[in-house]
């Protein structure tokens, strides 16, 4: 056993350099080789992240125009639509009064030829009466001097 402890120790002794040297490569190796390459693919990741963020952030914010878009857009129309709105009712407005001064002055042409007509009956009448009596004389006229001559 003590021979097995005394080979031990000697392998254990022997492999205390390449166990140090381990040691050495690998902190050797992890400041010279995975630290930068670290840093290179921390690099790489947050420049891919912030490209997505940005993405992101530009999508929002096309949304966010567009949105603001459509809403003008709805803004313009009603606007379109009540100013189209104004200006028919305005339009049946002035229709409404040309209508009802056309009525006017239809209605004062039909009073006035109503008192045309019967200016003119009343005329006709006098005109009938003072004819009348003149006919009616050279009506008697005539019968009597064919009664006369017969």
């Amino acid at each position: 056993m003590e021979a097995t402890l005394h080979a031990l120790s000697g392998i254990l002794l022997r492999a205390i350099p390449t166990f140090l040297l381990v040691i050495l490569l690998h902190f050797y190796l992890k400041y010279m080789f995975f630290k930068p390459l670290e840093k290179v693919l921390h690099t790489r990741y947050e420049a891919t992240e912030g490209a997505k963020e940005r993405a992101a952030e530009s999508m929002r914010n096309a949304a966010a125009k567009t949105a603001e878009y459509e809403a003008a857009l709805r803004a313009a129309r009603a606007e379109i639509y009540q100013s189209q709105e104004q200006l028919h009712r305005r339009l049946q407005e002035e229709q409404a009064a040309q209508v009802h001064a056309a009525r006017e002055k239809a209605d004062a042409a039909v009073r006035a030829a109503k008192s045309d007509l019967a200016a003119e009956v009343a005329q006709a009448k006098t005109d009938l009466a003072a004819q009348s009596d003149t006919l009616a004389s050279q009506i008697a006229e005539a019968i009597l001097n064919r009664s006369a001559v017969a």
